[in-house]
């Protein structure tokens, strides 16, 4: 990498990572909301009212929120990585790497769901969508604490 982009990699270093933060808590936010709002969501009948409600409020949470806060943590924590050379950081940059990989692989697991209800065709019930709400929990402690704690340095 050349040295005027990593100068400026270092010059901009706060900024990138104030937008890096507000975008993984956006990103967060709708990821343990939506996954909540499938759990009720399974209790109405198709075809419903509340049932193309909550298909609406479904998508644009999606569309309007998790997808671009994804997108905009991917840019600025690539940037922020690059900029501190962060790849040769040691094992715990390797493992948040792979929680934050099984995070987007999740996001796309959401967002088929989301078009199954669409269609009118989920085929899981509530207990499923309560279990797998836990899932972006646990992944967000993993990488807080790699960041935070930085083990196998």
């Amino acid at each position: 990498m050349s040295d005027a982009l990593i100068g400026f990699f270092q010059e901009y270093y706060y900024w990138l990572l104030s937008f890096h933060i507000i975008s993984v808590i956006s990103w967060m936010a709708g990821m343990f909301y939506l996954p909540r709002l499938f759990v009720y969501h399974t209790r109405l009948d198709a075809g419903s009212d509340a049932s193309e409600m909550f298909k609406e409020m479904e998508r644009k949470l999606m569309r309007i929120i998790i997808n671009p806060a994804m997108t905009a943590t991917w840019i600025f924590g690539l940037a922020l990585s690059f900029g501190q050379d962060s790849w040769h950081a040691g094992g715990w940059f390797y493992i948040k790497f792979a929680a934050v990989l099984i995070l987007s692989g999740f996001h796309g697991y959401l967002s088929r769901w989301r078009k199954a209800f669409e269609r009118n065709e989920n085929k899981h019930n509530e207990k499923f969508f309560r279990m797998v709400n836990e899932i972006p929990t646990i992944l967000m402690m993993v990488i807080v604490f790699m960041v935070f704690l930085k083990p196998f340095s």
